[in-house]
């Protein structure tokens, strides 16, 4: 989740937990510097752009490595917030809530966080809330606002925090929900159209939880369908999308390392397109919208050395937003679907003839941590 929304809740897990004898103020601004202290390892270069990449949300997300560094950390703040040894317990409570709900709540993203590394790398990611979602954010905001301004704590603070945590984990729990009627949704959907995938991805629409994408992967193509929360009237529109270059062969894939890699950290839900220049461009198809999605990767071949010494993949910048996607998707919040212009060309008609695809056999099989990265 975005560093705002981390920090709140932060602060009112250390609001809730050493507000009563520590004062609000003190204990809020605490737990949120500590709620954003494990995002610190985007400052870490691993080595490249693909490294970082795929390392992101690694140790400092660690439910393992944040329950061993709690004790350390909970004594430095007991010291600086003045407290007796005696009292130490419920600040070693506080700092672990405050380490380990940060980790959860990324890992309803679609990211992917390693919750027990280094026992396994494998980026646990949900998928059922967006990076930014106000909904969530806003109650904690209030009363994190709330111990800044009137650092003073009383029983209606007391009652507005528990409120507020408790409002925020059930909407954490509606978004689990809506992310299950979602995907039955588009699976019904897709076989109507005679679209037969191979995976199904269902993740919800910026900002939030009453607009999803459906995501169907194919061996040659994907397909969008997005689905508005509300009960719509309207024509469901499918958008059909090249997935993999016709003349790219499965063998000549093996000739960029960071393939394998990417495959397997995105679990399959990926593009390959050729850049400008003629190079290969791998993009992650789960964050971010067509056509310019936030993760895309020129990759480098073996046999280049058109990168700089023991690099994989060079990120290729893109756009966030495409013209007319606001009004779009404040249509789509609605219940009310129309075409998204950036996918108009790739719409598909009323009765498509859609024909099966010869499934590709090249698949990786490992997992990111078996592909060595220099």
């Amino acid at each position: 989740m975005d560093s705002v929304t981390q920090f709140v809740l932060g602060a009112s897990v250390g609001a809730a937990v050493l507000g009563p004898k520590y004062g609000l103020r003190k204990t809020a601004l605490a737990g949120g510097v500590l709620g954003t202290l494990p995002d610190l390892d985007v400052f870490w270069d691993y080595g490249g752009a693909l490294e970082n990449f795929v390392r992101h949300r690694s140790a400092t997300h660690s439910i393992i490595v944040q329950t061993l560094i709690t004790p350390l950390l909970a004594e430095g703040l007991r010291k600086l917030l003045g407290g007796s040894e005696a009292a130490r317990w419920p600040f070693y409570a506080a700092v672990w809530l405050i380490l380990v709900t940060h980790a959860l709540l990324d890992a309803t993203t679609i990211y992917g966080t390693q919750l027990l590394w280094p026992l396994t790398d494998y980026p646990f990611g949900l998928g059922s809330m967006f990076i930014i979602d106000p909904l969530y954010t806003l109650p904690l905001l209030v009363v994190t606002l709330w111990a800044l301004i009137r650092p003073k704590w009383s029983s209606r603070f007391g009652k507005a925090v528990v409120t507020a945590l408790t409002l925020s984990t059930a909407y954490l729990g509606w978004s689990i929900l809506a992310q299950s009627w979602m995907e039955q949704e588009a699976k019904d959907q897709f076989a109507k159209r005679g679209i037969m995938p191979e995976q199904i991805l269902v993740i919800p629409l910026p900002l939030t939880t009453f607009a999803w994408k459906a995501i169907a992967i194919e061996s040659t193509s994907y397909t969008n369908l997005y689905l508005p929360l509300v009960s719509s009237a309207d024509e469901k529109l499918f958008y059909r999308h090249d997935r993999w270059p016709l003349e790219l062969t499965c063998d000549a894939l093996q000739n960029y390392p960071a393939h394998d890699i990417l495959q397997s950290f995105t679990k399959g839900f990926y593009s390959l397109s050729h850049l400008p220049g003629g190079s290969l461009m791998q993009a992650d198809l789960r964050m971010g919208m067509t056509p310019d999605y936030v993760f895309r990767f020129e990759l480098q071949a073996q046999a280049r050395e058109k990168f700089s010494s023991g690099h994989l993949a060079r990120r290729v910048a893109s756009t966030r937003t495409q013209e007319g996607d606001f009004e779009w998707l404040a249509n789509m919040t609605r219940g009310h679907i129309t075409i998204r212009p950036a996918e108009a060309a790739n719409l598909l008609p009323a009765k498509p003839k859609i024909q099966q695809q010869a499934k590709l056999s090249c698949k990786y099989t490992g997992d990111h941590s078996s592909a060595e990265v220099n």
